[in-house]
């Protein structure tokens, strides 16, 4: 047919069939407008619009939800001057440690610092009445013989908590370890540390020392305040002020029962 084409004819606007390079094989929308078939083209293009905008309008969601699956980690600023508390809630003063405590005593003395899940020692090194078994000038220490220190309550090497990890006094194995009759002992895997030395290592498998609470003594009400903590950072934190929440301004000693000494030290 030789006539014009139609409005309707599908190369109408003056294109032929033969303009199309031979071999090429297109879709061509239906002639009738209740047909479903859609240009391959314009599918395409619909699917990246679609696309961009449920990006670019949803993207303070997909924000939002980065932002809560990984919540803000917690802790303090700085380290806080905490005051101690006794096991009844009264001020801890250095004249009650003093009188109560001392090298011989068997049950662990414990306390929250910086953070509410790291526990820590409280030790008095001094020997009890007509005895010389104790110290005197521990590394750290405060009182009227510098023998009260305080250190983390969580072993270094594989983090082993309090009661595991001990505080065991003279006479608690026949071994000297390291020349020293009383330390901490962890029964997990038999780290000990010399509390007369800033917690350094006697025996391995750990190769730091246990952090040492910095211990403040305000003479003027006998108060006892832990100030801050000097060493390596406690065991299973990335840093000793992350993983918990702060203590707040006063923390309370509770007593807990040591597990039967293990005299295993490894050779």
């Amino acid at each position: 047919m030789n006539g014009p084409c139609p409005d309707a004819c599908a190369f109408a606007g003056g294109r032929s069939a033969f303009d199309l390079p031979v071999g090429q094989v297109r879709r061509i929308a239906a002639l009738d407008p209740k047909s479903d078939e859609v240009d391959e083209t314009k599918r395409n293009v619909l699917k990246l619009l679609g696309v961009a905008g449920l990006i670019a309008g949803g993207g303070g969601l997909i924000a939002g939800s980065i932002q809560y699956a990984q919540p803000p980690q917690i802790g303090a600023s700085s380290y806080p001057d905490v005051q101690i508390l006794d096991l009844d809630g009264a001020p801890l003063t250095v004249t009650k440690v003093m009188s109560e405590y001392n090298v011989e005593s068997t049950e662990l003395l414990l306390f929250n610092y910086p953070l509410r899940n790291e526990p820590n020692f409280l030790l008095n090194l001094a020997s009890p009445p007509g005895k010389s078994d104790g110290t005197t000038n521990a590394s750290g220490g405060i009182g009227p013989q510098n023998t009260i220190v305080a250190f983390s309550a969580i072993c270094q090497h594989l983090g082993c908590p309090a009661p595991a990890l001990g505080y065991y006094p003279p006479g608690a194995c026949p071994n000297v370890v390291g020349g020293k009759s009383f330390y901490i002992h962890c029964s997990c895997h038999g780290s000990t540390y010399d509390v007369t030395n800033g917690a350094s290592n006697l025996t391995g498998p750990a190769v730091l020392p246990l952090p040492q609470v910095v211990l403040f003594w305000n003479k003027s009400d006998d108060s006892i305040h832990a100030t801050s903590v000097q060493g390596p950072t406690v065991n299973g934190h990335l840093s000793t002020l992350t993983g918990d929440y702060p203590v707040g301004s006063t923390t309370q000693l509770a007593k807990q029962q040591p597990i039967p000494p293990l005299c295993v030290f490894p050779s």
